[in-house]
């Protein structure tokens, strides 16, 4: 696999969208900001744009995860956390948010809403097989809470 391209290109389709933004030096994340005034009702869900396009290059997805002090301290979050972009998606990021607090939340223009994670990803061919081999550790197909507390 190569690796990912230096530079990650971004295009601003609104007067008001922030380029995805880092807080810190060594953050993971690229912070989403919203470009739309909003309230968000208890449960309620929107899908709110960001104004922003990027080029994700091959072999890389774009995540959409949520802020922890907005999911923590309001109860909104991407409500299919993680959202997934595919490296070949050119359209605008918008992100579905859910309110699951017990309190309207106003939302500004400009406000982070969401993280944009870029991970690198393995897309073998796939083979249709009438077993799979055996795992490493023994494991076959016990699952949920297989390995005791």
């Amino acid at each position: 696999m190569d690796a990912p391209a230096a530079e990650l290109a971004v295009r601003l389709l609104h007067p008001d969208a922030k380029p995805p933004a880092r807080s810190r030096p060594h953050d993971a994340g690229y912070d989403l900001s919203s470009v739309e005034a909003l309230t968000l009702g208890p449960g309620e869900r929107r899908l709110v744009g960001t104004g922003v396009a990027v080029a994700i290059p091959p072999g890389v997805a774009g995540l959409i995860t949520p802020r922890s002090g907005l999911a923590i301290n309001q109860g909104v979050h991407p409500l299919n956390a993680p959202g997934l972009i595919d490296p070949n998606y050119r359209g605008e990021l918008r992100v579905p948010l859910h309110n699951a607090g017990e309190t309207h939340h106003e939302i500004a223009v400009g406000d982070r809403i969401a993280q944009l994670l870029l991970v690198p990803f393995w897309a073998p061919t796939l083979t249709v097989v009438d077993a799979l081999p055996a795992s490493p550790d023994d494991r076959g197909e016990a699952g949920f809470g297989s390995s005791g507390r």
